[in-house]
């Protein structure tokens, strides 16, 4: 009875300290840590959300570029943060196909992060020269099927968002190419603008200004709603494609053992943040749809996400780095 009136007690003092953190929180910065360089989709997705959340919190947001290793460096430090709110991670994609691709990396998403509210999402464009015969997608893939694989699709890099979207599309058609892996976006544009490649499926905002000056002829987006920017552009699953999604999507975590409390306010300040006109202004320029979540809705989606990376990996037969 004793030990059970002592735990009680222990507990209870638990319970009220972190009642009283949260309720102070917060009373200094907070980091946001970006697991990439300056100035790609997850910076200015950062940047865009750094001062209304700040403004809602009533205190700084400090953004901390740590970019590396394919963003696990970032992304580490987050996960080893104390988790008291003041250190978060605008984390991306990147999270769930990871560990399908690589074996050993230095923290487990799933089990060190919480995942707070998706952020925001953008479309990749399938794009290809227009010389080519194919003048929508319907005779693209006709095309791919044809060619029993001696037609070659671009990546940003092996294990890489664009790679495995591709694997995952042609999976859908039953069809094969060759995989030529580049150092990144602007590479296999310029390969596929040269034709040393057939087709890529390009982030948005890169592909975007050749769509516009005729360089390039897109054939569908890859989200299940048309990019605003191109609303002419079907999408994957209008074409036939049923139900395929790919996004390079952007969320807020925060590590593991965050108190409730402090996660419940980061919440209510991003989708505060996430409603605001000037916010979803910039977000349309830049091609991005704001794609705010209860942490449920995000944890849920999360998960789907690494198990659907994890299949297109095993069926595609890519080796673990």
């Amino acid at each position: 009875m004793l030990r059970l009136a002592r735990a009680s007690v222990l507990a209870l003092a638990f319970l009220a300290s972190s009642n009283a953190t949260a309720d102070s929180y917060p009373d200094r910065p907070i980091r946001l840590i970006v697991p990439f360089a300056p100035g790609g989709g997850t910076d200015i997705n950062a940047r865009v959300l750094q001062d209304p959340m700040g403004h809602a919190l009533g205190q700084t947001i400090v953004i901390d570029n740590r970019p590396g290793a394919g963003s696990s460096l970032g992304s580490a430090m987050a996960a080893r943060a104390t988790p008291d709110g003041y250190t978060l991670l605008l984390g991306t994609i990147s999270l769930t196909i990871n560990p399908a691709v690589y074996r050993d990396l230095p923290f487990d998403a799933q089990r060190d992060l919480t995942p707070i509210t998706r952020v925001s999402d953008q479309p990749s464009i399938l794009v290809s020269r227009p010389a080519l015969a194919a003048k929508n997608f319907k005779e693209l893939a006709a095309l791919i099927r044809a060619s029993e694989g001696k037609l070659a699709f671009g990546s940003a890099g092996m294990g890489t968002g664009s790679h495995l979207a591709t694997e995952m599309l042609l999976q859908r058609l039953g069809a094969q190419m060759l995989h030529v892996p580049f150092k990144g976006t602007g590479p296999a544009l310029n390969a596929l603008l040269s034709g040393e490649i057939t087709m890529y499926q390009s982030t948005f905002a890169s592909a975007l200004p050749h769509v516009k000056q005729g360089r390039l002829r897109a054939y569908a987006v890859t989200t299940l709603k048309r990019a605003g920017p191109l609303p002419e552009v079907p999408t994957l699953d209008e074409e036939g494609v049923t139900g395929y999604e790919y996004a390079a999507w952007y969320g807020l975590f925060t590590p593991a053992g965050t108190p409730q409390p402090i996660i419940a306010k980061i919440h209510k300040a991003a989708l505060a943040a996430l409603t605001l006109p000037r916010v979803l202004r910039i977000y349309a320029e830049q091609g991005l749809n704001a794609t705010p979540t209860t942490p449920q809705e995000f944890a849920q989606y999360f998960a789907s996400e690494k198990a659907k990376w994890a299949g297109v990996a095993r069926t595609a037969h890519i080796a673990m780095q």
